[in-house]
């Protein structure tokens, strides 16, 4: 069930039996040669709305920009101050607050928006706390990759070049929802290197195709669509965990 393609006499027959809400975040950035901008939210766009799907979970609207100053070097990239980042996010959580949602499940796919967004779970306590007296409000942050069973699924789909960004995993997740999006794309070396990452100009100079580590070429379709299974279970799992809580 998704708030956008749903009415408000829906949304409040949803509120009269449950009280959360599945809010997927993360990225525009560039995911090398063959990955998708869109990858990171795509990520936690495509496995809340086919939880939602199969367990009647109402999923929000994507927050699809996130933290991604240190990928500006490479064109198509959009990023947030982590200020703005935390102002929106409480903006959400407060209007969401307002209709008595009391459960915000954020599902991440970007791991460089894990600060922030614990920040902004600060700043959203903080009115909570201060503000008109409510029920009380929790956020919980999980990032897709780290529900339970689909870490080791990564490893075995891809033992050798997974990385640390534009993945395999990632990329395989994107595909299994867009198939059409599938590129081919020769990449030298095929496993890239590793190493920090800094500003943006010194993240292109030690990464030129904006790989780290992986090698994407191993991505799939079929990958893809074991990986979203076992993620999806996860989120099923977890949500109606916290849903009580």
């Amino acid at each position: 069930m998704q708030l956008h393609l749903s009415c408000w006499p829906e949304i409040e027959a949803y509120l009269a039996a449950s009280k959360a809400i599945v809010i997927p975040i993360g990225s525009t950035e560039q995911h090398g040669p063959n990955g998708l901008l869109g990858t990171d939210a795509l990520c936690a766009e495509i496995i809340a709305r086919r939880a939602g799907d199969e367990a009647g979970i109402l999923v929000g609207p994507t927050f699809n920009v996130g933290q991604a100053q240190h990928h500006m070097a490479f064109p198509g990239t959009i990023t947030l101050r982590p200020s703005t980042m935390i102002a929106a996010m409480t903006d959400w959580a407060q209007s969401l607050a307002r209709h008595g949602f009391e459960r915000l499940y954020w599902l991440n796919g970007h791991g460089g928006n894990t600060a922030t967004i614990n920040a902004a779970f600060s700043e959203i306590y903080h009115g909570a706390t201060f503000g008109p007296a409510r029920p009380p409000l929790r956020c919980m942050l999980r990032n897709w990759w780290e529900l339970p069973g689909v870490t080791d699924l990564c490893k075995q789909l891809f033992p050798v070049g997974e990385g640390s960004h534009a993945t395999p995993s990632e990329v395989s997740v994107t595909w299994f929802a867009y198939p059409e999006a599938v590129k081919r794309v020769e990449m030298s070396p095929k496993i890239a290197p590793t190493g920090p990452i800094a500003d943006a100009e010194d993240y292109r100079r030690r990464f030129p195709d904006g790989r780290i580590g992986s090698d994407p070429s191993q991505a799939s379709v079929e990958a893809g669509g074991k990986l979203v299974a076992a993620a999806v279970k996860g989120v099923i799992a977890e949500f109606r965990q916290f849903a009580e809580s």
